[in-house]
């Protein structure tokens, strides 16, 4: 209806054929006259949807014009935010955004959520220094400008620099919006927030709280209902704000750390030495800031090869001094939160940078801070709150790698050497001292832990002292390399002597040649014969378990050795069972028979009730690759038998993990006779017993074998699912397993 006039010229027009001065315009619609001058010579922003509706409403315009007006107000916003110098800016999104694509997709289904449903949404979009917030905030803004015709603005709260007062971001907020100073002006604190809160509830805005410093600094901010959009971004997860939705941000994904690497950089260049590429993402900790800052360095010393760049961010103690560029530093960046930090929280930041595990509970910063676990948690979460220590998941807590070194520096300067030392001594002995209760659970005549002990986790059951073995084992494996380092053999082998049998329980951990090789040093520093021969002979057990027989095979002989010296005839019994388990995989099963065999006669000189069943299964496991499957079977039901009486000495676990093994075995025996339906049956009976102990290695072990069991028998689709079951179980089980699902499972017909 009016073309391409501009919105001034437009409004000046329709004033003049109504016959009204700007006064007269003024009184009618409640807009200022100033504000209806600058409009008309174009000295000032286009109006909002509201301050348009009044203008035509002043001015006695039909519904047609009224619209037109509206297009005409539309047409001319050049963007949809608004500029008022310092604390409203118009959105503006960054060229090389990268990744983030499900956080997006978050906010997007909100804005339509607000555009369909008439309600407010509201985001806290929180996480640690340098992870991005911000630019995800700017890049949605952008991206859902034209879902909010009534305006996009995005106001810096600086809220860890010198944070804006309140007050301040909802008077230019509203001016913004269109209030007129004279409004303004009969308005206290309480009416503003109230005026803005209807404002935002009538219209649809899109607001970006940018750099909140807490929950008050935003309150007054947020709109009660309607259909505006409001993120808020922040360090803290400001948990005291109520009808919320949080969207909490780390580190990016390594796909997309690359990617957004090879966009600053150029994908010529960054392809060229994709391999350093890599390895600055996960340098930089895949944080956005850390990789713009590396990317942008690199760029301005084009003539640098990436792999120059690596070798700098490689010393850990430069990494951070590293990662500046001009004026942007990420140390920087973790200063200002740390500054906030009370004297216990920025203690405890600096101390936790001694946790050698990925991730963490409050026990540890009880044992670091040499408090209880509950006051620990608070402190944690006050890190939490701060955006330095992120809430990984249930009770856990991560400190990023970038934040790590940061805190380490500060420890470096801030604590004396003596008090660092301190910590990390109670926080190895704490560590260590409870693998020893924790692994104590599994071995005969210890159990449950003494009424005396105080720990600061519960291990009132095996099943908690097997999770506490697991989850925490990074950290007491490394605290097991400090005292070992350090010369603290007694330590060490109180340590490893409690894994005895918990070590059963997880086969397949990786780590167990390590700590057994550890200790059998250890005893050898001591000189005592009894222990070498002991841990020998685990060591010999652990490189079974890693498949390197020929190895255990040596260390079982020189377990003998050190035991016929220490005069222990169930140690040497031990070392004729595992050398003969090592014989038996090596394909001399003749020898792995005789071996076992005077391994049962010396168990059988002593009261190791334990050690003899192993002998013993492991005798008729060699009967049964002799050939000899009639007697193999023999073998194998007399342990059952043994098990199954009413005074047998062996319980709990052990009897548990005897049982389940030797039932497996009673099915191997039947499978090579060729009697596949009791083979099934008795490796179902396997299944359901190592099912219950957890014990995925016999669990993985067995599935395989019953899945070939009902090939034989015709039972193609149960098989399937017994490999793919199989399969599932990925590294908790054998690689030999594993390669013989994948055979069996390509040998079945296509579904």
């Amino acid at each position: 209806m009016f073309g391409d006039r501009s919105f001034g010229s437009v409004l000046r027009d329709l004033r003049q054929r109504e016959r009204l001065t700007m006064e007269e315009l003024a009184e009618a619609s409640g807009v200022s006259v100033r504000g209806i001058g600058d409009m008309e010579r174009g000295r000032s922003r286009v109006p909002q949807r509201r301050t348009v509706v009044a203008l035509a409403e002043g001015l006695g315009l039909a519904d047609d014009e009224r619209e037109a007006l509206l297009a005409a107000a539309r047409a001319a916003r050049p963007t949809r935010g608004v500029a008022v110098t310092g604390t409203v800016v118009p959105p503006r999104s960054v060229g090389d955004f990268t990744g983030r694509e499900p956080e997006l997709a978050l906010i997007r289904e909100a804005a339509e959520r607000a555009r369909a449903g008439g309600e407010v949404s509201v985001w806290v979009v929180s996480g640690p220094p340098g992870c991005g917030k911000t630019t995800l905030a700017l890049k949605a803004a952008a991206d859902l400008a034209e879902e909010f015709p009534d305006g996009c603005f995005v106001v810096d709260l600086h809220g860890v620099d010198g944070p804006v007062d309140t007050g301040e971001a909802l008077l230019k907020l509203l001016k913004a919006l269109g209030v007129s100073d004279r409004r303004l002006a009969k308005e206290a604190a309480q009416g503003r927030a109230g005026l803005l809160r209807a404002l935002l509830c009538e219209r649809r805005c899109l607001v970006v709280l940018d750099n909140a410093r807490d929950e008050g600094q935003v309150r007054a901010l947020l709109p009660a209902g309607g259909r505006s959009l409001v993120l808020v971004t922040s360090r803290r997860p400001l948990t005291g704000l109520e009808d919320v939705d949080r969207l909490a941000l780390s580190e990016m994904a390594q796909d997309e750390a690359v990617d957004l690497l090879r966009r600053i950089l150029g994908e010529e260049r960054a392809d060229a030495e994709a391999e350093a590429v890599a390895r600055v993402a996960e340098l930089c900790g895949r944080l956005p800031l850390a990789l713009r800052v590396a990317g942008n360095w690199l760029t301005v010393r084009s003539g640098w090869t990436v792999d120059h760049l690596v070798r700098r961010l490689a010393d850990e103690e430069r990494r951070l001094g590293a990662l500046a560029a001009g004026d942007v530093r990420v140390e920087a960046a973790f200063e200002l939160s740390y500054r906030q930090l009370t004297g216990q929280a920025a203690r405890m930041l600096r101390l936790l940078s001694l946790v050698p595990g990925p991730d963490m509970t409050a026990a540890y910063g009880a044992a670091l801070m040499a408090t209880d676990v509950f006051e620990a948690e608070d402190v944690m979460e006050e890190l939490v709150e701060a955006g330095l220590l992120q809430a990984a998941f249930t009770g856990r807590y991560q400190l990023h790698d970038l934040l790590r070194l940061f805190a380490r520096a500060r420890l470096s300067r801030e604590e004396a050497p003596g008090e660092r030392e301190a910590a990390d001594d109670r926080l190895c002995t704490w560590l260590l001292e409870t693998a020893v209760v924790a692994g104590r659970w599994y071995k005969p005549k210890y159990g449950a832990p003494p009424s005396s002990w105080q720990g600061l986790v519960p291990l009132e059951s095996a099943e908690e002292a097997r999770a506490w073995l697991q989850s925490e084992a990074p950290s007491w494996l490394a605290a097991l390399r400090v005292v070992a380092h350090r010369g603290e053999h007694t330590q060490v082998l109180e340590t490893t002597y409690a894994m005895e049998w918990f070590c059963d329980l997880w086969v397949h951990w990786g780590h167990w040649s390590e700590v057994f090789g550890l200790a059998g040093q250890a005893a050898a520093a001591l000189d005592d014969p009894y222990m070498q021969a002991f841990h020998l002979n685990m060591h010999s057990w652990s490189l079974s378990c890693e498949s390197r027989y020929r190895e255990a095979v040596e260390r079982a002989r020189e377990g003998l050795d050190y035991a016929r010296r220490a005069r222990n005839t169930p140690q040497q019994a031990s070392a004729l069972t595992l050398a003969a388990w090592a014989q038996s995989e090596l394909g001399e099963v003749q020898e792995a028979a005789d071996t076992s065999l005077a391994a049962i006669g010396l168990y059988e000189e002593t009261e190791d009730r334990e050690g003899w069943l192993g002998a013993m299964f492991t005798h008729g496991t060699s009967l049964g690759l002799l050939g000899r499957g009639e007697e193999a079977l023999i073998q194998h039901q007399r342990i059952i038998t043994f098990l199954d009486a009413p005074d047998c000495p062996v319980s709990g676990h052990l009897a548990d993990i005897y049982r389940a093994n030797t039932t497996r075995a009673l099915g191997r025996g039947y499978a090579v006779l060729g009697r596949w339906r009791e083979a099934a049956d008795r490796y179902r009976d396997a299944m359901a017993q190592s099912t219950r102990i957890g014990i995925p290695h016999i669990e993985g072990s067995t599935l395989v074998h019953l899945g070939e069991a009902l090939i034989e028998l015709g039972e193609a689709e149960e098989a399937r699912t017994c490999l793919r079951q199989a399969l599932a179980l990925g590294d908790a089980i054998d690689r030999k397993d594993l390669k013989t699902a994948r055979k069996l499972l390509d040998s079945l017909p296509a579904e």
